[in-house]
């Protein structure tokens, strides 16, 4: 399969400069991955000498002091705090606005649409001043209008296919009248698929997602490119001052969705727990009153066990993988993951599935990794206890694993090929 590569290179050879408007519909890097891309990204791009300015939706992106950011407000329906709450009518106050109530009150996730409409007013508005546009996942209609009213190319980056999302949520909904609603939640996808078959260049971040993509949303697997995403190695490293505890799992529940794979992650816990009385878990999140976690908590007798580390600091995170006996990532399937490479990068043992493109990312089994199979609570117990029991291996493959990121990821040769395609795609424009 086909995977763009970069060779090392000064910033001041890549060929013209580029004026970039970066579109992040949802920023903040507690919300995962796409927040991390973003204010990542965007840094790396403008450190070789390229402009770039994020135009995005709240929860905002977190960025570089070099890189401005443009807030767009919504109506926040989906917030921290009050999630799924009513805006009032007096908060109504234009188009986007009123789509995005609309949208709401039919079942459908509203953000992506509304916030590509507000995007494509302000880009209206500054007309001629940007070449393109890197869209951060929202693949909404209002791309297309700035694709074709504004003549601005539009490089689409995808993580993963939502419709992945999608059909594990319908798998794991307990009740018809839930799975109805999930049907509706997840409405939008059929928009991103209309959107992906009209934008002429897609970049995304693993093979896995690569033919993931190609497959649902039915296009052509030659306009879809990989470009592998990156890690500060400096920053997330081995902290030779912190022990590794043992019986300490570490984990990031970046959301509570199936998707995520954390309920098998607890059934895992509650089987070690019989023979290592003092395994505990260290979540990487927030605890949400009437969740899958929460319940499965409850069920399962895991409170006193596991901590949930809420609105953590990156530097807080790293002493927190330090202390690991191991790191897991229980995905059922990632495009990516981001957690994974920074379990690695901190050295932290990383016991991961082979769910989507963890493969790709973790490596070998006993290698550079320890791998087991999706959902499967059994085979994950298992192999938590292999951990507990041969330390020896498990620092062999830390240290290899750490080895692995510095090798295969950075973020500046992520932004290196990502201008590349952002060249190619002008070209391919001017060339029509």
């Amino acid at each position: 399969m086909e995977e763009d590569t970069a060779e090392k290179s000064n910033p001041n050879e890549e060929a013209g400069h580029l004026r970039i408007a970066m579109l992040a519909y949802r920023g903040k890097p507690h919300v995962g991955g796409q927040g991390v891309y973003v204010r990542e990204m965007s840094k790396a791009l403008a450190e070789l000498g390229h402009t770039v300015e994020v135009f995005g939706g709240p929860p905002y992106p977190d960025l570089d002091p070099k890189v401005p950011l443009h807030e767009f407000p919504s109506l926040e329906i989906y917030n921290d705090y009050f999630p799924g709450r009513m805006p009032g009518i007096w908060e109504i106050k234009d188009m986007p606005d009123f789509v995005e109530l609309c949208s709401y009150l039919t079942g459908n996730f509203s953000e992506p649409l509304s916030f590509s409409l507000r995007a494509f007013r302000a880009l209206k508005d500054r007309e001629g001043e940007f070449d393109l546009v890197i869209d951060n996942g929202s693949l909404a209609y209002g791309n297309l209008l700035i694709q074709r009213k504004l003549n601005l190319p539009i490089l689409g980056v995808i993580h993963h296919p939502i419709t992945v999302d999608r059909k594990l949520e319908l798998d794991n909904a307990r009740t018809v009248v839930e799975r109805f609603g999930k049907r509706r939640w997840y409405a939008f996808t059929r928009m991103q698929t209309r959107v992906c078959k009209r934008i002429k260049r897609i970049v995304t971040v693993s093979e896995s997602s690569r033919e993931d993509i190609s497959k649902d949303h039915k296009v052509n697997i030659d306009r879809i490119h990989v470009v592998p995403i990156g890690i500060d190695t400096d920053f997330f490293a081995p902290q030779d001052h912190i022990e590794r505890i043992p019986g300490r799992i570490v984990s990031t529940a970046s959301a509570d969705v199936p998707l995520k794979g954390q309920r098998y992650l607890l059934e895992a816990l509650a089987e070690v727990r019989k023979k290592y009385p003092h395994v505990h878990l260290e979540l990487v999140g927030k605890q949400r009153e009437g969740s899958t976690t929460a319940e499965t908590l409850a069920q399962l007798g895991l409170s006193d066990i596991v901590n949930f580390n809420q609105g953590i600091s990156y530097r807080e995170l790293v002493d927190l993988l330090a202390s690991a006996s191991v790191a897991v990532v229980p995905s059922l399937y990632e495009g990516f993951s981001i957690p994974a490479i920074e379990a690695l990068s901190c050295g932290a043992p990383l016991i991961a599935t082979t769910g989507g493109a963890l493969p790709e990312v973790a490596g070998p089994h006993l290698e550079t990794s320890l791998a087991v199979p999706p959902g499967d609570s059994s085979a994950l117990a298992k192999q938590i206890e292999y951990a507990f029991e041969h330390p020896e291996v498990c620092r062999r493959v830390g240290e290899a694993g750490r080895q692995r990121v510095i090798e295969k990821w950075s973020w500046r040769e992520s932004a290196i090929t990502t201008a590349k395609h952002c060249h190619e795609l002008l070209a391919m424009d001017k060339a029509l």
